[in-house]
């Protein structure tokens, strides 16, 4: 195995162990975790942000966009390293 399928690996699990995270995550870890998934699995967020009433869908769309330009492997990396860190607690 190289470097990067073991970050895809290592992505894959954490996104199942995301799943599985006991607690309610505050909307800022969440929006994180989010963003760091969206730039880890498709890259650079698209230029349609949602409006109207959609605040939701802004605050995810903001949240991914805000990572525009970081490598897929980074915000992989990122994104396993926040899921250990909830999952230990911290």
């Amino acid at each position: 195995m190289n470097m990067t399928s073991d970050i895809q690996a290592a992505f894959v699990r954490a996104q199942q162990d995301a799943q599985a995270l006991p607690k309610k995550l505050g909307n800022d870890v969440m929006l994180r975790l989010y963003g760091l998934y969206k730039q880890g699995s498709g890259g650079d967020a698209g230029t349609e942000r949602p409006g109207g009433f959609d605040f939701v869908g802004a605050a995810k769309y903001d949240a991914w966009d805000a990572l525009r330009g970081k490598s897929t492997e980074d915000a992989q990396r990122e994104y396993t390293e926040l899921v250990r860190s909830l999952q230990a607690g911290s």
